[in-house]
């Protein structure tokens, strides 16, 4: 088989890569061991981050790094045994988080946040998903006047520092808004430009259809078996034929170091794993808008699936067993948060988010190999940033002027 250009990887940052190139004239091929969108991409909280200029820092205030240390939180936990592992990136990530430094690295991240919506629209309009998103925004409710107090003022900086919308929740708005939460809470901040998604899945699978009908290909294989043979590159498909195209796209998210490291690269990749589990709302509750108790740390989401509940970061082996201790503190707050019925997910699920230290997507082409392209480290942001950065591969490789300057999110950034 013979394709233009092969994607490695068919999470929706793949998939959107895929989409883009095959529009694009490109005959490509999408390959993965499993079917599309069904690993971290089939799991996230279904938002489309429009105010996520400033990506997710290591705290560097002492009364969270004291909590935190307990390691008995909702928002974070961590495998004492990953640590000694982990300890190099984790270092440079308290470095990259640093007040003034991130405020350079969010106005370097804010040219690809700025395009975020308007990049699905075009691609979920293409694709026919559009009644798969929302146009509500979503809200961190509050539990404490000094959390509101510094969260609205965080909100005015951010639209002053770049012209995000939001609005501050009364206690009469929020109980309005979100009749059936928690009556003690005593406000929120509603943001307002956010997309969300109601199936990620379906999204994905939306994309996967579209590229389809373009005459994009799929097919079930191992990334790790690419090999570059004189002007081509090669992969083995899991019938035996063997795939070949000029182009490759690495877009394998957790696991793209797997690969990476295989061709001589040693990029500084981390993973954020996360669990969430579905519920039936009890009675006639509804949820109008996606919730994050902002104090507690977990978040709720009104999916087709059910109501999500889904957890911050574990920062574990990426392969290691589940161990969803932060799921268990979180669901009984979540039930006084929100009346919670029934489990719905037989077991919860589990998600891994790739991280670079700097908590920028590493994005362009190999320093070491011809037309050779990476696309990964997304951290939070995958579906966010998905059809941003798909749009900005297929530039890439198809020698267009790219709509986005890469130069911050080039790999030869890690030298």
């Amino acid at each position: 088989m013979r394709a233009d250009t092969i994607v490695l990887g068919a999470g929706i940052v793949g998939i959107s890569v895929a989409l883009h190139l095959q529009n694009a004239g490109r005959s490509v091929l999408l390959v993965d061991r499993r079917g599309p969108g069904e690993e971290t991409s089939y799991g996230n909280a279904g938002l489309i981050q429009r105010e996520g200029v400033y990506p997710y820092g290591f705290p560097h205030d002492f009364g969270a790094l004291i909590r935190y240390a307990m390691n008995n939180t909702i928002d974070a936990s961590y495998h004492w045994s990953a640590l000694p592992k982990l300890a190099p990136f984790l270092w440079s990530y308290w470095m990259h988080s640093r007040a003034a430094k991130h405020q350079a690295i969010a106005h370097q991240y804010a040219t690809l946040i700025e395009h975020c919506v308007t990049e699905h629209d075009a691609l979920a309009e293409e694709s026919g998903a559009t009644g798969l998103l929302r146009r509500d925004g979503w809200m961190k409710v509050f539990r404490t006047a000094a959390e509101q107090d510094t969260r609205l003022a965080e909100a005015a900086r951010w639209k002053n520092e770049f012209g995000l919308n939001y609005r501050p929740l009364d206690v009469a708005t929020l109980r309005s808004e979100e009749p059936h939460l928690d009556q003690s809470l005593i406000g929120g901040l509603h943001w307002t430009d956010p997309v969300t998604v109601v199936d990620p899945l379906g999204l994905s699978k939306a994309y996967v259809a579209r590229f389809e009908e373009l005459g994009g290909k799929l097919a079930l294989g191992d990334a790790t078996t690419l090999v570059q043979n004189g002007a081509e590159w090669s992969v083995t498909l899991a019938d035996g034929t063997k795939a070949q195209a000029k182009d490759v796209v690495v877009a394998l998210g957790p696991w793209a170091d797997v690969l990476t490291n295989k061709l001589g690269y040693r990029l500084p990749l981390a993973v954020k794993r996360g669990y969430h589990m579905h519920y039936k709302p009890l009675g006639n509750a509804t949820l109008n808008h996606p919730v994050l108790d902002t104090e507690r740390g977990y978040f709720l989401a009104p999916m087709l699936q059910g109501i999500r509940l889904t957890t911050g970061a574990e920062f574990a082996e990426r392969d290691a067993p589940k161990t969803p201790v932060q799921l268990a503190r979180a669901e009984p707050i979540a039930r006084t948060l929100f009346p919670l019925g029934e489990r719905l997910d037989a077991e919860p699920w589990l998600g891994r988010r790739p991280c670079t230290p700097d908590m920028m997507p590493i994005i362009g082409p190999a320093p070491k190999h011809k037309n050779l392209w990476f696309s990964f480290g997304h951290a939070h942001h995958g579906l966010t940033l998905a059809a941003v950065t798909g749009r900005m591969v297929a530039e890439m490789v198809t020698g267009q002027k790219v709509f986005v300057d890469p130069t911050p999110f080039a790999p030869s950034r890690f030298g």
